[in-house]
């Protein structure tokens, strides 16, 4: 893998800080670090992803409150053949 040289010198301050009260290098540091932001990252995506979900599940449940009652159940048998085949 490549080398990442860091030039930030507030960065490397606050890494080492890390380090000290971890008891870990800082490349320990670092390594949680990053791995703690992405997995955080990752919930909050997944999170967005299933209110998305929600969401579209109440529009869906509020579009079919709209659907007359005759027309909400279906055997589908006018799409099918005899032989299950889609006609």
């Amino acid at each position: 893998m490549g080398q990442l040289n860091i030039k930030d010198e507030v960065l490397i301050a606050e890494a080492k800080a890390l380090a000290a009260e971890m008891g870990t290098s800082t490349i320990g540091a670092l390594r949680l670090a990053v791995q703690s932001l992405r997995a955080t990252r990752e919930r909050e995506k997944r999170a967005t992803q299933e209110a998305k979900i929600a969401a579209a599940m109440a529009i869906a449940a509020r579009v079919a409150e709209l659907v007359p009652p005759h027309l909400r159940k279906s055997d589908h048998s006018d799409l099918y053949d005899e032989d299950g085949l889609p006609r």
